[in-house]
């Protein structure tokens, strides 16, 4: 099956490598500050914190597992 769009990563991608816990936490939540004024009707702008909020989502959780010992 082909697909007509690059996807923002691989379902086989290595998770990304996180900084600490206390550092992701803080910038996930500039993150969400800055998106949260965003207008819903610039497709410009929500796709722009689509990206970056899955980004920030995926660093967040891997600084969880981390911090837990697990693997992903």
């Amino acid at each position: 099956m082909t697909t007509s769009y690059d996807p923002l990563h691989g379902p086989d991608e290595e998770p990304p490598y996180p900084a600490s816990l206390d550092s992701e936490l803080k910038l996930t939540r500039r993150l969400l500050a800055e998106v949260a004024t965003a207008n819903i009707h610039d497709h410009t702008a929500m796709l722009k914190a689509a990206a970056g909020l899955n980004c920030r989502i995926r660093s967040l959780v891997a600084a969880i597992t981390a911090e837990r010992g697990e693997r992903a």
